[in-house]
């Protein structure tokens, strides 16, 4: 289901492993925020039908940089070696801009996640991530 459509929007990409361990975190976490923005917004609307602002409000409750960063504390016991270094690499990463209703902790907790899920998009390992963002919301599913 979800891998067939990431399946059909990145076809022509090809993104070798050694060109996706070259990229900067923040260019995971970059592609990664826009993977799990439309992951929860696609969940949202099949909850049914809701005016607008009531959508953005409640997407609101997943993708600030809080809930973010509890999601990754969450899921860490259950993320592998490779992961872990890629959750530490985005957590680590200077990016120059802290959101001024994010506490700084937070925020590179919340880019460590984003960088994973943006790493598991480019590979393509789509089972894993998949398995990651309903990790990331199955306390509210």
């Amino acid at each position: 289901m979800l891998s067939e459509f990431f399946d059909k929007i990145t076809g022509e990409f090809d993104f070798k492993e050694e060109k996706i361990n070259q990229l900067s975190p923040l260019v995971l976490a970059y592609i990664g925020d826009a993977v799990y923005e439309v992951f929860i917004r696609t969940m949202l609307i099949s909850e049914g039908n809701m005016p607008v602002h009531v959508l953005h409000k409640k997407s609101i409750g997943f993708v600030k940089a809080k809930a973010q960063s509890d999601i990754i504390h969450r899921i860490m016991p259950s993320l592998t070696p490779e992961e872990h270094d890629v959750v530490r690499r985005g957590r680590n990463t200077k990016s120059g801009t802290i959101p001024k209703n994010a506490d700084v902790t937070e925020y590179k907790y919340a880019t460590g996640f984003e960088s994973l899920v943006g790493y598991l998009y480019l590979k393509k390992d789509y089972e894993r991530l998949t398995a990651i963002l309903k990790m990331a919301v199955s306390e509210h599913i």
